[in-house]
């Protein structure tokens, strides 16, 4: 799939294995990674930590398998799941500090162009999350109220 901002077509990528059951080593319960889950997130850990945590630490390989679910609809049935998602999250923090970036630099052509397509690619997301319903049909991005989402 081509890049939307750079020339790149890209084929590398991971496969998550075709066996939909969990492996024969894994000991732990669908309650037991819920609980874990659940814990993490009130620390305030973002979903894709939360993985790379339970697979890092508690030796869970992938929480789809063993639960049946992912994390963030584990998360959302428990209520702990984040009012925005989590990659567009990360768009408006790095849209708000290319913001403060150029509020010291106004000279800076290169971060301004970069901060209009950060910006684009925001507009573009959010418009999929609100037709997919994980957004309200009402919210906006602003950049000057961004700073308030990330805080």
């Amino acid at each position: 799939m081509g890049r939307m901002y750079t020339p790149g077509k890209g084929i590398s990528k991971s496969a998550i294995p075709y066996r939909r059951t969990p492996a024969s080593w894994v000991k732990a319960t669908p309650e037991d990674v819920c609980e874990h889950i659940c814990k993490l997130a009130r620390k305030g850990v973002p979903p894709s930590q939360i993985g790379t945590l339970l697979r890092d630490a508690h030796g869970i390989p992938l929480v789809s398998s063993i639960t049946g679910t992912k994390i963030v609809r584990i998360l959302r049935a428990n209520g702990l799941a984040p009012e925005i998602p989590e990659d567009l999250y990360f768009l408006i923090k790095k849209a708000v500090s290319m913001h403060k970036h150029m509020e010291r630099y106004r000279k800076d052509n290169d971060a301004k162009y970069r901060l209009s397509l950060t910006e684009a690619r925001i507009t573009r997301l959010a418009r999929y999350y609100k037709t997919s319903g994980q957004l309200p049909p009402t919210w906006k991005y602003d950049s000057k109220t961004a700073s308030t989402l990330v805080s």
